[in-house]
């Protein structure tokens, strides 16, 4: 969403594709009448705004898992030549079929005339403030887990316990064990 708000905010039309159309995004869209549409995310729809696009912004996360592969290599033909694909989801695997983990010092490659941005880390372009904000948003975390004990504080938090991903040497994440091909194991404490 931040990078819609940084795109209407230098007047650009915007379009997002979701699964689902959620209060969130309908209030959001609210605001922003005049320069944002938000529709539900299909195959036809992708297909339909990669004609016009300028810049595809690919931010697909199934948590623990790999990215879902949204746009292929045939798809890059429905797109202008010199467009943009920006993959977010590069850490999980990327969402595009062409998608390859680039660097800060060498970001863009090029794929059938497309313009592929696919950064890993990419919050480290700006080290200081991603720490900041990656302290921010794990810190009640990390002080639960240090006041409680970590069996106490995932008991508690619901949160915790759907993060935690490998328990005394076992995958007890369903999703991680599935994209690693690893047996699932849950815990119980």
């Amino acid at each position: 969403m931040n990078a819609a708000k940084v795109a209407l905010g230098m007047g650009a039309q915007v379009i997002i594709l979701n699964r689902s159309l959620s209060k969130r995004l309908t209030d959001f869209q609210q605001q922003h009448t005049s320069q944002l549409s938000i529709n539900l995310s299909s195959q036809a729809n992708i297909e339909q705004q990669l004609e016009t696009a300028d810049l595809v912004i690919g931010a697909a996360l199934v948590a623990g898992a790999s990215a879902p592969k949204l746009i292929t290599r045939d798809m890059l033909k429905l797109m202008k030549k010199g467009s943009v694909l920006a993959d977010v989801s590069i850490d999980q695997g990327g969402c595009f079929e062409t998608s390859k983990v680039t660097t800060h010092d060498k970001p863009t490659y090029v794929v059938d005339d497309i313009i592929h941005y696919c950064v890993g880390n990419m919050p480290g372009a700006v080290a200081q403030t991603a720490t900041l904000a990656l302290t921010n948003a794990t810190l009640p975390y990390i002080l639960d887990i240090a006041n409680k004990g970590y069996q106490q504080a995932m008991l508690d938090n619901q949160n915790l316990m759907n993060g935690l991903n490998i328990y005394q040497g076992r995958v007890a994440h369903q999703a991680v064990a599935k994209s690693l091909n690893y047996q699932h194991r849950p815990i119980s404490f």
